[in-house]
């Protein structure tokens, strides 16, 4: 891959991974539109690993009190915040491993990876995040999460595997919807995100392992340090304007993206 690719993936990836308006939507986008080939797994699973190293590096405290609480919940113990949490976490992530198996087991998964679909959801989604923002209530706080809720979280972001929906444009239209305030509930989402990447990367880890080579491990290499850097810069953005700004911007985005694939697709 040439290195100006290598860096569009990368970008594409990094900024629109936490922001809710879909990273694989953009991904499946860029070839259809552009002609360049597709990536390829070993670029899906670097660009997936760097944005994983900037969640975890901006939710540091958090991510550390869960992986303390994993201990203890392996052990049988859901005695702290940390064991609570890590719980949490689980029951939020059991849906999309298993409705992403049946998606690949039955082939669905490709069929879905056209710009009609991903017009559709940009658009449908979007407004459905806009509702939820205007009318959810803001009474709690990412600290408040309970196990339902967890549950209910999770059964939304399994219909983010849907490419243009935005794991974390739905995660957070659900937090919205539940009570939780604007930054407690793209917390959660952030939060949600770690096991799902990790997840998604031993899922497709098989195939890398077994295709790899020096000059893919080398484009996969650079395009995860560029992930990484965009992806802490556009969560970083994100979190801060979140105390003044609401997420109408990204929802204008998504729809007028919405409606311009549809218009391309129908055309």
């Amino acid at each position: 891959m040439s290195l100006l690719h290598l860096l569009l993936v990368a970008l594409i990836q990094g900024v629109t991974e936490f922001l809710p308006v879909s990273s694989s939507g953009h991904l499946i986008l860029l070839p259809n539109l552009t002609g360049l080939s597709d990536q390829g797994q070993v670029i899906d699973v670097a660009v997936h690993v760097g944005t994983l190293g900037a969640v975890i590096l901006y939710f540091w405290p958090d991510v550390r009190e869960a992986l303390g609480g994993t201990l203890r919940l392996l052990r049988g113990r859901v005695d702290t915040r940390g064991a609570f949490l890590a719980l949490c976490l689980v029951i939020a992530t059991v849906p999309v491993i298993l409705f992403g198996l049946v998606l690949a087991l039955t082939g669905i998964d490709d069929m879905l990876r056209s710009t009609a679909v991903i017009g559709w959801t940009m658009l449908i989604f979007g407004i459905v995040l806009y509702w939820a923002d205007r009318t959810g209530a803001t009474e709690r706080r990412a600290e408040q999460w309970t196990l339902r809720h967890a549950l209910v979280m999770g059964l939304w972001q399994a219909v983010a595997l849907i490419p243009g929906t935005s794991r974390s444009g739905i995660t957070i239209t659900a937090g919205r919807m539940l009570g939780y305030d604007r930054e407690g509930a793209a917390r959660i989402s952030m939060l949600m995100s770690i096991p799902t990447i990790i997840a998604s990367g031993v899922f497709l880890a098989g195939e890398v392992i077994a295709t790899a080579d020096v000059q893919a491990a080398r484009d996969g290499a650079i395009a995860a340090v560029f992930a990484f850097l965009s992806a802490l810069l556009a969560l970083t953005l994100m979190m801060r304007l979140l105390r003044s700004v609401s997420f109408t911007p990204y929802v204008i985005y998504r729809v007028i993206l919405g409606v311009v694939l549809l218009a391309i697709a129908y055309s």
